[in-house]
């Protein structure tokens, strides 16, 4: 691989029913749902107006008090969504299930709210999981693909633990990037062999990006309140960029990996995806806690739980000291850093101060190490996490996963490969000297000599720069053609990073991203969601067949 198709590939993933519950199943088969042969419709498709539309956790919540809906009503009507635009209309194909308990769980919680118990802001609230974190219900786990299918963990993910102590409904397993985008070096995001080619809900021939490409997708198109995405370099940030969401990719610990497909521990983490800075703090709130199963999350036992929802202030800008990392990060698309930079002049307007350029030492000088580490850490985490699933996995080991593939290339190879899934086979135990290396060096240049030496050369609350550049049209021939992303630095540092809407190329949408040091997520959540408040950039798809070249 050289080096062009890593940095394309990691930065755009990671490495970076329909009539009721349990009647959606996703095809087995090549994305036909793709228009068949890739094309768009003719024309927009105009759905049916959907009554909880842009609807907010908040929002949900009052209805809900008020007896306006019901826990089940409002999962029905996110179920009714799932079915009108998912496998009908303009088939976005993001969901592979829907949770054929949902309902049930919905009365439940309703029959609580009505016993006077309420367990908090996510009490009756339908969550979309992406397909790769862990449910011990009825549902799947299967990172897309086939060699997991039908493979139902012994027992939850840390963080559905959690959401479901949470009261939160999990309403099913979103697509992805089969893999988490970690199996071939000319892969499409949006693509896995169960589901098909996931579209971008602003127009329908364009990337969701990945490889949380059915969450940003879903959640975009108003398919569930919230969802939640993996991020291991770019997963979380990329499709919440193409689809004009919030994402939050938290501190390494902050969120357990426990029950994760992973990629890389290192770099892996689950984090929020959601139409609002206020939903995704409310989602974070929820799902970060110690676990004893993931040593990462050590820094948190014996602290007492933080309500990241304290740190909305809409005035949380006033006195803020923003750099600007210029280098490597704009030059892609001259039309979305001009909606930067108005971002970044709405932040000055609103009393910050900006520091211009304050750019990231290193950035590319960890390319290579990165991917090493990546190979490495797959090969022996996804083994673990095989094993664990106890003498009923349908595979072992990556062994197996390569030997299945192959075994039926027409269904799970007809666009793509597997060339880093055999360039990870390759690869010793963690005690070699080309991994400790790799992954010291990763760790220096990233952290105190990358991203807290500029936040201390400068005295800077946070760092911003575009997320990405508008979403590329879909190329299931040659596969993604991403250019240009910002999400590197703080996935190797382990560090944490917020995207938000900033605004639209063509229809196309475009996003800016804060950056800051470890465990600094209220200050970022404090900065982002007041330049939300300013912006108010974010607008509903309209499922166009392509961009919109009269938008200006």
């Amino acid at each position: 691989m050289d080096r062009r198709d890593f940095l394309r590939h990691t930065a755009a993933g990671a490495a970076l029913a329909a009539a009721a519950p349990g009647a959606l199943h996703a095809s087995s088969g090549r994305g036909e749902g793709f228009e068949g042969r890739g094309a768009a419709p003719a024309r927009a498709w105009q759905p049916e107006p959907f009554e909880l539309e842009e609807a907010t956790i908040a929002q949900l919540q009052e209805w809900m008090r008020e007896g306006r809906y019901t826990a089940r009503a409002i999962t029905e009507l996110y179920i009714r969504r799932i079915e009108a635009l998912d496998r009908r209309g303009p088939e976005l194909r993001h969901v592979l299930e829907i949770n054929p308990d949902a309902l049930e769980i919905a009365e439940r919680l309703d029959a609580e709210r009505r016993a006077g118990r309420v367990r908090g802001p996510l009490h009756g609230i339908p969550v979309l999981l992406k397909d790769n974190i862990d449910t011990h219900d009825r549902m799947t786990t299967t990172a897309g693909s086939l060699a997991l299918e039908g493979s139902i963990p012994p027992r939850d993910a840390h963080i559905v633990t959690r959401l479901r102590e949470a009261g939160a409904i999990l309403l099913g397993k979103a697509s992805l990037s089969e893999w988490a985008n970690f199996r071939s070096t000319r892969s499409s995001s949006g693509w896995c062999a169960r589901g098909g080619q996931g579209k971008n809900p602003y127009a329908l021939d364009r990337s969701p990006c990945g490889s949380s490409s059915g969450t940003g997708g879903a959640i975009a198109a108003n398919y569930a309140a919230v969802g939640v995405g993996t991020e291991t370099d770019g997963s979380i940030v990329c499709p919440s960029n193409a689809n004009s969401l919030v994402g939050i990719k938290p501190t390494i610990g902050l969120v357990s990996r426990s029950g994760i497909i992973p990629i890389a521990h290192s770099q892996d983490t689950a984090g929020p995806m959601a139409r609002t800075v206020t939903d995704a703090a409310i989602l974070l709130t929820a799902m970060a806690g110690p676990d004893p199963n993931d040593e990462a999350t050590t820094p948190l036992r014996g602290r007492p739980p933080i309500d990241y929802t304290r740190f909305l202030d809409p005035r949380g800008l006033r006195g803020a000291r923003i750099g600007v990392a210029r280098n490597r990060f704009f030059g892609y698309s001259p039309a979305a850093d001009a909606i930067v930079e108005e971002a970044i002049e709405a932040m000055r307007r609103e009393g910050a101060e900006i520091i211009d350029p304050a750019d990231i030492p290193h950035v590319g000088e960890y390319d290579d190490s990165e991917y090493t580490v990546l190979l490495y850490e797959f090969k022996a985490d996804l083994n673990a996490y095989l094993a664990s699933l106890g003498p009923n996995a349908p595979v072992r080991t990556l062994a197996d996963i390569i030997e299945f593939n192959e075994r039926n290339r027409a269904r799970e190879m007809p666009y793509f490969g597997q060339e880093i899934f055999y360039m990870a086979q390759e690869k010793g135990p963690l005690t070699e000297k080309e991994y400790l290396d790799a992954l010291e060096k990763n760790r220096r240049l990233s952290r105190e000599e990358g991203i807290d030496a500029v936040l201390r050369e400068h005295r800077l609350d946070a760092i911003v720069a575009p997320t990405g550049s508008p979403p590329w049209t879909i190329d299931l021939v040659n596969g993604d053609h991403y250019l240009g992303g910002s999400s590197q630095p703080a996935a190797v540092a382990g560090y944490p990073s917020i995207t938000i809407p900033a605004g639209y190329v063509f229809g196309l949408p475009v996003g800016i991203s804060f950056i800051g040091t470890a465990w600094s997520e209220p200050t970022l959540i404090r900065l982002a969601y007041a330049l939300e408040q300013t912006l108010q950039a974010r607008r509903p798809p309209r499922f166009l067949p392509t961009a919109d070249l009269t938008a200006v």
